[in-house]
């Protein structure tokens, strides 16, 4: 009956998410928005383990209080929300109920339900129509594609993996892209939030300097045995993964990196040259090929925008440099072309899991194997034993929408990709918006290279939160002319200060007039 109930709650509440992120009318959405939280909870119902449901009820009915304030906190002051949610990216806490153990993202989901609870509020209140769709482009083809996982989870295998799939990443994150993506533009607040990105990815990475020097790992003890039998020692920082690690440090590099390309204040470029500096060393010792994959691809699509052909045609002749000296070295030659290993062992056993997938989205075009089913289709593929083979686990994003979801999902998958590069790249200009749809937009290319080796697009916070920022960047007006953009930020800062100089003059005449009016009184004459 509770898995009944679980598979109507992932069409009930993906089907509540898609209409929530397209539909003009305000009572739609509402209809949505209460439709979003109905199949959360029976997600939730069927996930919890018996005998402790009154337990999770009351930290249910706490945490729907927390998340009441939260909600409150944001109506009053909206730009809390990224700054909370940037806040909670790394807060992944250990938890352990019955015989179930899992590493969840309490606080950001904390952080979701109260932008539920103000967008709710939101909406109650204002007009019955909105101007435009929040999200933009980016919004049909999310839609369709959360909308189609849902509903994949009617003929999934593996239930649970499906269950936690929707009810921990996609219907949370996406809510949360909605919720940033109805921001107004302002500035200032995304300045200090790049702030908040740099110093963030500053402290993790002298957390992640600190273990490599006193071989010391956190959290993972599956990271302490692979370092016992690998040539070189990974850390994790704060992070579960060292992958994770360095995917977050990759984000904050690339961003810092548009700065310090486009920035003309030499405060600035000092300051993003010192934090790339100091956070690639963090990331080096993470050993994430994944991630020095994403940022390769980051730094060419940087360049390619700061100097056009000059930028990738160094981009492709530091490529070859790069692969020469790779074969230049003995280990790496005998990996790719030796002993019959090939790329499947210098991978990590990455190349068999694509072809096997690959085989899976074959043998299962139409509708794929439903949300979550990899595993447990890559195990019976494979004739692996056990209820949760880890040999199983997919590595690649679009192998595992292709088998999950079919066709369909691949194509709602790569237009929806195609959808937020457009939206991000189309509005780059040289004033302050245009640079930020720039880093939102590498940003979301080095994730989803990042997923080609690492499974995590879907399950990344940041790559939501950049659809959702992306967007507002993209709602502003392109500069009438190229001299106005390239002079933007100057004009800004000039507006600035003589905004601030007004108001001294302001200020020092109002305290003249002040200081008239009172000797006009009869006691002071």
């Amino acid at each position: 009956m509770t898995s009944e109930l679980a598979r109507a709650g992932g069409v009930i509440g993906a089907s509540g998410l898609a209409v929530l992120l397209v539909a003009p009318s305000r009572l739609q959405r509402l209809v949505a928005l209460g439709a979003w939280a109905l199949g959360a909870l029976l997600l939730a119902l069927y996930l919890a383990p018996d005998g402790h449901r009154p337990l999770l009820a009351g930290a249910a009915l706490v945490g729907l209080l927390l998340a009441a304030a939260g909600g409150y906190v944001f109506r009053r002051w909206p730009y809390v929300l990224p700054f909370a949610g940037l806040a909670c990216v790394a807060a992944r806490i250990h938890v352990t109920v019955g015989a179930t153990e899992a590493n969840l993202l309490v606080p950001m989901y904390a952080v979701v339900a109260a932008a539920a609870l103000q967008l709710a509020w939101e909406l109650r209140r204002r007009a019955r129509k909105t101007r435009s769709v929040e999200l933009g482009p980016v919004a049909w083809p999310l839609a369709g594609f959360v909308a189609w996982s849902g509903l994949s989870l009617l003929w999934t295998d593996d239930l649970r993996q499906g269950s936690i799939d929707l009810l921990f990443f996609y219907l949370p994150f996406g809510l949360l892209a909605l919720a940033l993506a109805r921001l107004p533009w302002r500035r200032r607040w995304l300045l200090i939030l790049l702030g908040q990105l740099a110093a963030m990815a500053v402290v993790f990475a002298a957390i992640g300097i600190y273990q490599y020097e006193t071989r010391n790992i956190f959290w993972n003890p599956k990271v302490e045995i692979g370092n016992a039998y690998a040539p070189f020692y990974r850390v994790n920082s704060v992070f579960w993964d060292p992958s994770i690690y360095g995917r977050f440090l990759v984000v904050a590099i690339l961003a810092c990196l548009v700065v310090v390309l486009f920035a003309r204040d030499r405060r600035l470029l000092a300051g993003g040259a010192a934090v790339i500096a100091f956070t690639w060393v963090g990331l080096y010792f993470s050993y994430s090929q994944s991630s020095f994959a994403a940022l390769v691809a980051g730094v060419v699509l940087a360049a390619i925008f700061a100097w056009g052909r000059r930028g990738l045609a160094l981009a492709l002749v530091a490529a070859v440099v790069v692969c020469l000296g790779a074969l230049a070295i003995p280990n790496v030659r005998d990996d790719l072309f030796g002993n019959g290993r090939g790329l499947n062992s210098s991978t990590g056993g990455r190349g068999k899991l694509v072809r096997k997938g690959t085989e899976i989205a074959v043998h299962h075009p139409v509708v794929g194997v439903g949300i979550g089913g990899f595993k447990r289709a890559y195990a019976d593929l494979t004739n692996l034993k056990g209820s949760e083979p880890r040999a199983a686990a997919s590595h690649t994003t679009p192998v595992t929408v292709a088998a999950e979801t079919g066709l369909p999902g691949l194509l709602l998958y790569g237009w929806l990709l195609a959808s937020a590069l457009l939206l991000a790249f189309r509005r780059f200009a040289r004033d302050h918006q245009g640079l930020a749809a720039l880093a939102f937009g590498i940003i979301i290319a080095a994730v989803a290279v990042h997923s080609l080796f690492y499974n995590a697009f879907f399950e990344d916070p940041t790559v939501w939160a950049a659809f959702g920022l992306a967007a507002v960047a993209a709602r502003q007006p392109l500069p009438r002319n190229r001299d106005e953009a390239a002079d933007a930020s100057q004009l800004d800062r000039e507006v600035e200060a003589e905004r601030e100089q007004h108001q001294r003059v302001d200020g020092a005449q109002s305290d003249r007039a002040a200081e008239r009016d009172v000797e006009r009184l009869p006691e002071h004459r």
